[in-house]
């Protein structure tokens, strides 16, 4: 069997046919707040991923990484008044269980930026020495002037990627910069920030070069595939391509898959806006089975809107589907299970599974599917439909 795949690279959907061993990273989130249905989507649409993979037959090493160091968390542990690895700490816990609730695979290696400041160093020094970087002041940039592919992922003009990295974490208007679109790959650290010797100075790392070095120690090779949300794509994996390549001269990934973002009825979904729809709270209201029913219904790779009657649709429809599945002793493949296969394989059709779910839903006995069948299709994407259905109140 073969998958195809949407490659953002390429612009297109293309065969993903990995050897038996499949090296996948995805970027982890930066532990400064709850986990939010933006974050559950991208995490349980590459959770499908790895699903199908294993049930191919292939052994998947997922690594996601923790960014607890950067632009975002020092400032919220600064307002809190708090230590900013506690604050990692509390997040990265609330993290885990919300994914545990959903029933998400667990990450082969979960490297955290603030114990990898020796690999950073290490790929700065190897850039510096490959003429790819200039300190000012204490701050060492990449500069994109050397790395004539710069844009290649996105495909964006320079117009576009100068004002997405201003609105990204940049520093395009900096007087110091070569170029305006070059990017911190080491900076000084404020007086209550944490602080690392290195060769270019004492400071901390940028952004950027965390998942390189992070992605680097991990498996030391192009991985198979590199996931995110599409806000990613520039300017962080743009700039991750071009340090990597840059010094290791090797791609960074063969294949790279990216999530639409997720909206809230209208409106972007943010903290500042104050409409984030937070995964602990919908498994406090609800089944979390139902977060997972909800979100096949939007395909991965497009942006949507999400309704907050979404979760009560799946939540109606995952107690038919239990109620439908209930005969079943033992889960056993059969038609509903090969469309769910064929499905995950059209670059992870996931709409295509939530009508057939509803179908069977609808109208168990016209769909002719075995409840065996069922629990069989449902536990492919992460949904066990062997567990009593208890709504809450």
């Amino acid at each position: 069997m073969t998958m195809r795949l949407y490659d953002t690279a390429c612009k297109e959907v293309v065969r993903f046919e990995p050897g038996p061993v499949v090296r996948t990273y995805i970027c982890g989130i930066t532990p400064y707040d709850s986990t939010h249905l933006g974050h559950a989507f991208c995490y349980l649409s590459h959770d499908l991923l790895i699903r199908r993979l294993e049930d191919l037959g292939h052994t998947v090493l997922m690594v996601r990484n923790i960014t607890d160091v950067d632009d975002s968390i020092l400032p919220k542990a600064r307002e809190l008044g708090i230590d900013f690895l506690e604050l990692a700490r509390v997040e990265m816990e609330r993290f885990h269980r919300d994914l545990t609730a959903l029933d998400a695979r667990p990450a082969h290696l979960e490297p955290r930026a603030t114990e990898s400041i020796r690999p950073i160093i290490a790929i700065i020094g190897e850039l510096q020495e490959k003429g790819h970087t200039y300190t000012v002041e204490g701050t060492t940039w990449f500069d994109v002037s050397t790395y004539p592919d710069f844009g290649s992922l996105s495909g964006y003009d320079e117009a576009t990627m100068l004002q997405l990295a201003a609105d990204r974490g940049g520093t395009p208007e900096d007087p110091r910069q070569k170029n305006q679109l070059d990017f911190v790959l080491w900076m000084p650290s404020a007086s209550d920030e944490p602080v690392w010797d290195s060769p270019f100075g004492p400071g901390r790392p940028g952004w950027h070069i965390e998942c390189s070095a992070m992605a680097g120690a991990a498996f030391g090779t192009t991985l198979d595939l590199h996931a995110g949300g599409h806000d990613l794509v520039f300017p962080h994996h743009e700039c991750e391509i071009a340090q990597t390549v840059s010094a290791r001269n090797e791609p960074l990934a063969t294949h790279w898959m990216h999530n639409g973002l997720v909206a809230y009825e209208g409106t972007k979904m943010s903290k500042s806006l104050g409409n984030l729809v937070f995964v602990s709270d919908l498994v406090e209201r609800g089944d979390a089975r139902a977060v997972r029913l909800a979100l096949l219904a939007h395909n991965y790779r497009h942006a949507f809107e999400w309704f907050d009657e979404e979760f009560d649709v799946a939540m109606t429809l995952l107690g038919q589907l239990v109620d439908a599945a209930a005969p079943a002793a033992d889960a056993d493949a059969g038609s509903l299970m090969q469309a769910v296969r064929d499905a995950l394989d059209d670059d992870l059709d996931t709409p295509t599974i939530f009508s057939l779910f509803s179908d069977v839903a609808s109208s168990p006995h016209a769909a002719d599917v075995r409840p065996a069948d069922l629990l069989a299709a449902a536990r492919l994407v992460g949904i066990d439909l062997a567990i009593p259905f208890s709504p809450k109140s």
